[in-house]
């Protein structure tokens, strides 16, 4: 079905009257769930963290940050009322502060799948602004063929300058055709977004509705699902975190092979896109129902064991726990506990 991107077009022909169907037509394409191929495009779940130093998946879900340099990446909270857009309230948006030195600071996001928009025409718009004075944002992208597939292909895009005060800028390009390419396994298409590079000065970015979709007209924001349950059901393919919320809340269930150590199985609120690659935990426990004080200090992922559905887990360096009994882990004394899976790519 022919998209209609533009809904002055129709209602401005010459030739004729724009009819109910098409003027609703016009109006439904810009809000259809899966045009916007970035996932937690308006920074709503942030299941790692809230703010970092370091590079990499350590805040907003599917946002990889990325320097050469120091810097801090941090939610911010919109203003009530005051968000970018007319119409869509977001709650919070990322803020890139780079210190002095260093060449270039971003924000990523590894879009599933190297045939995702091949060949094709796109779109990729958000609002952004900066600290003080202007600055040059070039957005960038790469195609990665997998393992053992094609060598990859990338670009830069052509650079837009942004002020202190929110505006939405859009940038269009065609990305590559695949065609005669070999795939591999774990494939992606890699969007630079928010990317400033060529300068050792400080500075501060802050960007929020990132989207990426087919055609050349940047058309109403939308998240990739159009829910809050569906984009966070989105972000937990690629990594999920187990606990927190209560104090001892408890995150799985096994049993204890000796006095120190302990097997878990835990279940998935949703299925992951591989067998989990990495586990990580904080403030957790294992507990035979009569010793209650064993901290987990290392957690071994069954990788073998474990499937895209559910992990088996090990522990090690537990103490007070009793051979052959029924074993379940817990947050331990802290709401923050947790135990994290990845599945990103």
């Amino acid at each position: 079905m022919t998209r209609i991107r533009d809904i002055a077009n129709i209602l401005s022909s010459s030739t004729s009257m724009a009819t109910d169907a098409e003027v609703t037509s016009a109006i439904s394409a810009q809000f259809v769930a899966g045009k916007n191929k970035i996932i937690n495009g308006d920074f709503g779940i942030w299941q790692r963290g809230t703010t970092t130093t370091s590079v990499g998946y350590f805040t907003a879900d599917r946002w990889y940050c990325g320097t050469d340099a120091t810097a801090t990446f941090s939610r911010q909270v919109h203003t009530p009322g005051a968000a970018p857009v007319a119409g869509y309230e977001g709650q919070y948006f990322m803020r890139l502060a780079k210190n002095s030195g260093g060449s270039y600071v971003d924000l990523r996001q590894y879009v599933e799948d190297v045939r995702t928009l091949a060949g094709q025409t796109v779109t990729l718009s958000f609002w952004a602004k900066c600290g003080s004075g202007t600055e040059s944002l070039e957005p960038y992208y790469s195609q990665d063929f997998g393992a053992s597939g094609s060598a990859g292909v990338s670009n830069s895009v052509t650079a837009q300058t942004i002020t202190t005060s929110w505006a939405r800028y859009s940038f269009t390009f065609t990305l590559p055709s695949i065609s005669g390419k070999t795939i591999g396994a774990n494939s992606f298409t890699l969007i630079y977004a928010a990317r400033s590079i060529n300068s050792s000065s400080a500075r501060t970015i802050d960007v929020w509705g990132v989207q990426l979709e087919a055609g050349s007209t940047a058309t109403a924001f939308q998240t990739a699902t159009g829910t809050i349950q569906g984009e966070l059901a989105a972000c937990q393919r690629y990594y999920v975190r187990l606990g927190g919320d209560a104090t001892y809340g408890a995150i799985g269930v096994g049993n204890s092979s000796s006095a120190t150590e302990a097997n878990f199985v835990v279940h998935f609120p949703v299925p992951l896109r591989i067998v989990p690659t990495a586990v990580e935990f904080s403030l957790i426990r294992a507990t035979d129902f009569i010793s209650i004080n064993s901290p987990i200090t290392a957690l071994t992922l069954a990788g073998n064991e474990s499937t895209k559905y559910c992990a088996r887990l090990y522990t090690g360096a537990t103490s007070g726990l009793t051979a052959h009994r029924p074993t379940f882990i817990s947050n331990y004394n802290s709401a923050n506990g947790y135990v994290g899976f990845s599945a990103e790519l």
